[in-house]
């Protein structure tokens, strides 16, 4: 790795972290800094670290998502992918285009409406480790088209494995 390649990485690393203390001292909401509808009320800022390969363009649109909603994203374009899910323990049944990771931990895989990411960070369900929205289905938030919807399951993932429907999906994330 180069120098300006490794001082480009620290410079990112270091970004992120100054966006997750800042976040953290203010003790902001994300109503504080803007209003959009998907926004859960009360909700804490919360940044996510998001793993995905350079040329998918839905992941990028899922990211765009969440910013909108008030999550701080830090994007790691990687062709390594089957790797962090593995890291992750992310089952493949349960796997989509991406990961993305929360400063607490808990994994965000797939599209999942930011909403609901917000609604679990705000709950932290017992012995989950996060949420997946397997596959990739037609009008989550990455996957527009139009005004079409394929009606999915956001799904709770826990420690041991198992999966619980967190939410039913029918109407599209705007």
């Amino acid at each position: 790795m180069s120098i300006k390649s490794r001082i480009m990485t620290a410079s990112t690393g270091a970004l992120f972290l100054m966006l997750v203390v800042s976040a953290c001292e203010k003790n902001a909401t994300v109503g504080e800094l803007s209003k959009p509808d998907t926004v859960v009320p009360g909700a804490a800022i919360s940044a996510l670290q998001v793993f995905k390969s350079p040329q998918c363009g839905c992941c990028g649109e899922w990211v765009k998502h969440m910013q909108s909603a008030g999550f701080h994203t830090q994007v790691t374009d990687t062709e390594a992918l089957d790797a962090v899910k593995t890291r992750y323990n992310i089952p493949r049944q349960y796997q989509s285009c991406h990961t993305a990771v929360s400063e607490q931990g808990y994994i965000f895989e797939g599209h999942i409406p930011a909403k609901e990411v917000q609604r679990f960070l705000k709950e932290k369900p017992a012995n989950a480790i996060g949420l997946s929205v397997p596959g990739m289905p037609i009008g989550s938030p990455g996957m527009e088209m139009n005004d079409k919807l394929m009606p999915y399951q956001v799904l709770l993932l826990m420690k041991d494995g198992s999966t619980q429907v967190y939410s039913h999906i029918t109407e599209l994330s705007r």
